[in-house]
């Protein structure tokens, strides 16, 4: 995939968030996933994050292949988020994996008052 195909994805996804109120002035955990052709790859690369990340997840997946799923405490800024992209595409994409994007859970508001 693509430098500026990612950026552009990323740039579409904070203005949506921006869009649905999220608080973007406080740290949240930030997921970032990929997938590998095996599990002692998908543990290697969990393994380069140790200290750095909430939690780090690898698990098997329906196709064969090995998903790691790791979490980052940090603000969603798109700087933040494209810096740590960067360095988890560096120990990635040796290991054969590839990244599959980022995600954060966001508080949806109650909209509706219950009488």
């Amino acid at each position: 995939m693509s430098t500026a195909y990612q950026e552009d994805i990323s740039s579409n996804v904070l203005r949506r968030m921006k869009e649905g109120g999220f608080d973007f002035s406080r740290f949240h955990p930030i997921e970032f996933y990929a997938i590998f052709p095996d599990e002692e790859r998908a543990r290697r690369a969990a393994g380069k994050f140790r200290g750095e990340s909430i939690n780090a997840q690898v698990s098997a997946r329906d196709d064969g292949a090995w998903s790691l799923e790791l979490s980052k405490v940090m603000y969603a800024t798109y700087d933040d988020i494209g810096d740590f992209e960067q360095g988890f595409s560096a120990v990635v994409e040796p290991l054969g994996g590839i990244i599959e994007g980022w995600g954060v859970k966001q508080e949806v508001r109650n909209r509706y008052r219950l009488n």
